[in-house]
């Protein structure tokens, strides 16, 4: 039996979780504006827009400050608590795929092309995920509480992938949905797959925009790079 045979160019794909491979931002809506009421207050749909991509502490930061509750350590870790246990409820059951993106990481790991998974969301939640998404897809997992708080748009998300994986950023296409993960992919070296979700995503360097991940394959994602 002959080993598959990876794209020329195409070191490997870094894939963003929330958004982009699954529709979990819906879910994570449940949880914030649930959060924000418990807190005494409401969140408004455009504040929560603000928070696509973003990680645990700077979301309840951000809550915090929105329904006028002190920002403390104390209370950040608190809040950051509460919706860490509502979130995992709601993963608990299977998420809904993005349309093309099972697909997609069948095509890649078919051909032989390894992954990563790059996301903003902590360890304890994404294992939660991974119930749904697939272990098996993944070469690699960053997850937002291991980036030594630098998180997206911060490059080091991405970085640490490509390190972890052996490879060069500028091999690599990354997949995102949002601002903050086409930044840090981006400013990593990256080149990026952008597939908005919720929120409008810029064009700029290093960026393609893409309507869906239907029809994505490793020959596609190659082609980027060339």
């Amino acid at each position: 039996m002959t080993e598959p045979s990876t794209p020329d160019g195409l070191d490997a794909v870094l894939w963003d979780m929330d958004g982009t491979l699954v529709d979990s931002e819906k879910l994570w809506d449940v949880a914030l504006y649930e959060c924000a009421e418990a807190l005494g207050g409401k969140l408004s749909e455009e504040q929560r827009m603000t928070l696509v991509g973003s990680n645990m502490d700077s979301t309840a930061s951000y809550l915090l400050e929105v329904v006028g509750r002190p920002v403390t350590p104390e209370t950040v870790a608190e809040t950051g608590d509460w919706i860490r246990h509502r979130t995992a409820g709601l993963f608990d059951d299977a998420l809904p795929w993005r349309p093309g993106a099972r697909e997609a990481l069948v095509a890649l790991r078919t051909a032989g092309v390894r992954s990563a998974l790059v996301t903003s969301t902590e360890r304890s939640l994404t294992e939660l995920a991974l119930n749904t998404i697939g272990r098996e897809f993944f070469d690699v997992t960053v997850c937002g509480d291991e980036v030594g708080g630098h998180n997206k748009p911060h490059p080091r998300p991405y970085q640490l992938a490509a390190e972890l994986l052996g490879v060069a950023p500028e091999r690599c296409v990354a997949i995102e949905d949002s601002p903050p993960g086409t930044e840090s992919a981006a400013a990593a070296g990256c080149t990026v797959l952008v597939i908005p979700n919720d929120v409008e995503v810029p064009e700029g360097e290093r960026r393609v925009l893409r309507a869906s991940l239907v029809g994505v394959d490793a020959h596609v994602l190659a082609a980027l790079l060339r």
